[in-house]
């Protein structure tokens, strides 16, 4: 069966996971004790025919501290009874996690008439400390609505038993945040930059002027091949050790044009080397 775990700070998207997990067919429970968890684990396996082929449960900061901190146990009962799972973990930029209390006016679960909605989430984030460290799925949703999370989980969690590496490459502008849900992140300022072109501005990484400009640069051809290189050389040591997913990144300035240029040559490559290649231009939509 396939088991995964839901959790991430209030207003980061765990409600909106677990119902796409549900349309994709999973038995779906929110705010599960931590205490329940191995009893839930039994009752889904310990029988000839499991009562669910695929479960998932939300996990948030609303249980009792001490019951968090035996989260590390359940994970190796996870192990030890061979059940595939994931824990997905999502956050968000503090600053737009307020914004987002502050449009729903909703109220925190660990605020209160003490605790003020800046304190409510580092304590927050405290508590679901442990549950981080181990997430194989980290999601920062900063940058994302409802839909495109909803495209994200679809992509980055596999709903069936098939077997095989998802490596998501991704392009970003560090003006506007570097990402802290990837694996691996390039930086590409260092390469000419085509914003510095007047009749390049206006165009990105995937219209052909650009294209043109950038295939003619010895020095963005040596970093495409460096970085191909390497991902050649390290992503079958992903692959061995049973990841289902890893996520590249790689960044210019603005996200626009070189950033978005190395993305779609590296994915081409890496589609050649019979990868399952998911592409985003996080700056682009």
């Amino acid at each position: 069966m396939k088991f995964i775990i839901v959790s991430g700070l209030s207003g980061s998207g765990k409600s909106v996971t677990l119902d796409t997990l549900e349309d994709a067919g999973f038995y779906c429970t929110d705010n599960l004790p931590v205490a329940l968890l191995s009893d839930f684990a039994t009752l889904l396996t310990d029988s000839k025919k499991p009562l669910f082929s695929k479960a998932a449960v939300g996990i948030d900061a609303r249980n009792d501290p001490s019951s968090l901190e035996q989260f590390s146990g359940f994970i190796e009962q996870l192990k030890s009874n061979n059940i595939d799972y994931d824990i997905i973990f999502l956050r968000a930029s503090k600053g737009s996690l307020i914004k987002r209390f502050s449009e729903t006016r909703r109220k925190h679960p660990l605020s209160d008439s003490n605790t003020s909605l800046d304190e409510a989430l580092d304590l927050e984030l405290n508590r679901l400390s442990l549950i981080s460290s181990h997430a194989s799925i980290q999601i920062d949703t900063t940058h994302s609505n409802v839909h495109e999370l909803r495209g994200i989980i679809r992509e980055r969690v596999s709903f069936d038993n098939s077997t095989g590496l998802s490596l998501q490459v991704m392009s970003f502008g560090y003006k506007h945040g570097a990402p802290n849900d990837v694996d691996f992140v390039f930086d590409a300022r260092c390469l000419p930059n085509p914003y510095w072109e007047p009749s390049l501005r206006e165009f990105t990484g995937l219209d052909k002027p650009v294209i043109e400009f950038l295939d003619d640069k010895q020095l963005v051809q040596d970093f495409l091949q460096d970085t191909a290189k390497f991902l050649t050389r390290w992503v079958p040591e992903f692959i061995n050790t049973n990841r289902n997913y890893l996520s590249i990144a790689v960044g210019c300035t603005g996200g626009q044009h070189r950033s978005v240029y190395l993305t779609e040559k590296l994915a081409k490559y890496l589609t050649s080397q019979a990868l399952n290649v998911i592409t985003r231009h996080r700056e682009l939509t």
